[in-house]
């Protein structure tokens, strides 16, 4: 179902002008809007509407130069800067692979994009941002001072789109999944995830079993996965930080999964986010969202893969952590040890968790 703005494009510019301080995922949430259509309403003035067709745009990324990578979900945002090199298209799922920018990239659910240029104190800010259906950020491309302007010009010359309306009709918001899962197949879960040798197959395997990720955490156990206190996520950077043991942590939404690979520097707490300030490599988290976590043992053809996984009260999942393997070093024999010592969540909460109604079950 499409839905229209609840305030029409000059009352957006008014409001937004009034509230200038205001981020914009803040600022749309308080009047009622998507961020897509308050990016929308400034088309013609500093705003243009480009194609949304990553194969289109993702090529011409490369020429702008070092730019920063932003992707995000409601509890935290990852910022990488780089370059665009090495785009690999996909019909389902597409990538970014260098050192600094690492994306996968789900097509369909890039269905606008827009140049914007604003200016600000530091001057005119420039960036490219793209949303899903229902006016929600999916992925956005801040350029930096060392940024080609002529290559940024030229791309908005040739992916502006003819229509130029500043009013933006988005989809109703898919609402999260909940954990879905069927405990009666719980053990067949466990011998198909046993004989796994891939982490890729797990997807493929909760789906034959109509469950999701977090269903099948639930009911896995241990030592297929280990629930963990909510309070271990932090804990967990704190000791990356002490011990230099290098990982990967993806974090995304339905449309971008963006990766940080090395290790983490700079932790600086502010209220209730924990922020990493490293050079190219910023991630904002709010430990405050995190509600479930599971420390996770997936098999493959290389050993065992360790990932700690967060969860917020809806269900959906705000970030991933792996240990990393590199030509030079093995970190994960480290990062394996750390898992291992985290708090455990109590028992009597992970049999609450494991009582609770999955959506499979509420559906019968």
């Amino acid at each position: 179902m499409s839905q229209s703005p609840t305030l029409e494009p000059q009352a957006i510019r008014q409001a937004r002008n009034e509230n200038a301080k205001l981020r914009d995922r803040d600022f749309a949430g308080q009047f009622g809007i998507t961020e897509g259509q308050l990016v929308a309403a400034f088309v013609g003035e500093g705003v243009t509407r480009i194609t949304s067709d990553i194969d289109q745009v993702f090529p011409r990324l490369a020429a702008l130069g070092e730019v920063m990578a932003l992707t995000r979900n409601a509890s935290c945002v990852i910022e990488k800067v780089g370059v665009y090199d090495d785009y690999r298209p996909g019909k389902h799922a597409s990538m970014v692979l260098t050192d600094a920018i690492d994306l996968r990239l789900f097509p369909r659910h890039f269905q606008f994009a827009f140049a914007v240029e604003r200016s600000s104190d530091a001057g005119i800010r420039r960036s490219i941002q793209f949303f899903d259906a229902a006016g929600d950020a999916v992925h956005k491309v801040h350029l930096r001072d060392a940024s080609d302007l002529t290559a940024w010009q030229a791309l908005v010359t040739d992916l502006a789109l003819p229509d130029q309306d500043d009013k933006l009709d988005v989809a109703t918001r898919t609402p999260p999944e909940t954990a879905k899962a069927d405990p009666k197949k719980a053990d067949e879960l466990r011998r198909q995830w046993a004989k796994m040798t891939d982490t890729h197959q797990f997807r493929q395997l909760t789906s034959k079993l109509k469950m999701n990720r977090l269903g099948a955490y639930r009911i896995a156990g241990e030592p297929l996965a280990r629930a963990l206190a909510p309070t271990s996520v932090d804990d967990m950077l704190h000791a990356l930080q002490d011990q230099g043991i290098e990982v990967m942590i993806f974090v995304g939404n339905m449309g971008c999964i963006e990766i940080h690979t090395g290790p983490i520097k700079n932790l600086r707490s502010m209220g209730p986010w924990q922020n990493i300030l490293d050079p190219g490599f910023d991630l904002h988290l709010r430990l405050d969202h995190i509600v479930e976590v599971w420390a996770i043992n997936k098999p493959t053809q290389r050993g065992a893969a360790i990932s700690v996984e967060a969860f917020d009260a809806d269900g959906t999942i705000i970030l991933q952590v792996f240990g990393r393997r590199t030509e030079a070093k093995d970190h994960r024999p480290a990062w394996n040890d750390l898992v291992a010592g985290l708090t455990a969540l109590d028992g009597s909460v992970v049999a609450d968790l494991s009582a609770t109604p999955t959506a499979s079950e509420a559906a019968e």
